[in-house]
């Protein structure tokens, strides 16, 4: 029997995007998909789009929060506890799906992701991830067994998700590298957004000063081969 996922999708205002992600979920050809939608109040026209969807839904719900975390972690309490759980933004795509071995060998199975036309991410769940976070959520399907409490802190409100990583790392969890697994992902997303404070305060929260020192010179020289 396929392991039970969940792709989580959580908006604002996005009603020229949705309907590209709708479409994408509800056209992967595997079963035992549940699809959950949250929207933080959107008033452009997005419901309006969603609606039309919503009997092959498994949960919509259309209210403010308190950011997209916080509607992350929404979505995350909704999921079932057995299920593997994967986010989606308006306008990202699944473009391959995992093997099924790998959720079967795994915590957390993780892929590449193509960002807009510029170029692809490759995920990796090496000691990297202690410097920077090496995983895209739109390729990373994470076990929810593992880890059932909300995961994303609102104290970070750019790079909760690499905290969680960073979480997962800590604790344990298997990650597995699947080749086949790829997503693809519009520009411009909240956590491609640099801001390197608070990498580095989640660095040094979770592996302290020594790491938060190598992490400081690794997004240093990183920032500066950027520019060349």
């Amino acid at each position: 029997m396929e392991q039970k996922i969940t792709i989580i999708t959580v908006c604002f205002n996005a009603v020229d995007n949705i309907a590209t992600t709708i479409e994408n979920v509800l056209s992967l050809k595997r079963p035992n998909i549940d699809y959950i939608i949250i929207d933080g109040g959107s008033n452009d026209g997005t419901v309006d789009v969603i609606n039309k969807y919503a009997e092959k839904l498994k949960y919509f719900i259309s209210e403010q929060d308190r950011g997209i975390y916080d509607a992350m972690n929404k979505g995350w309490k909704l999921a079932l506890d057995q299920s593997f759980i994967l986010y989606l933004g308006a306008g990202d795509k699944i473009l391959r799906l995992p093997g099924e071995d790998s959720f079967n060998l795994a915590d957390v199975v993780i892929g590449d992701v193509e960002i807009g036309a510029k170029y692809v991410f490759n995920g990796k769940a090496s000691f990297m991830l202690k410097l920077g976070n090496t995983i895209h959520h739109q390729a990373e399907f994470v076990k929810k067994s593992i880890h059932i409490p909300p995961p994303f802190s609102l104290k970070y409100p750019t790079y909760a998700d690499f905290n969680f990583n960073q979480k997962l790392l800590k604790i344990g969890a298997k990650f597995k590298k699947d080749n086949q697994f790829l997503s693809f992902a519009l520009e411009g997303g909240v956590s491609q957004k640099l801001n390197v404070d608070e990498q580095l305060q989640v660095v040094k929260s979770n592996y302290g000063p020594l790491w938060f020192v190598l992490a400081y010179a690794y997004l240093s020289y990183k920032k500066i081969s950027e520019k060349d």
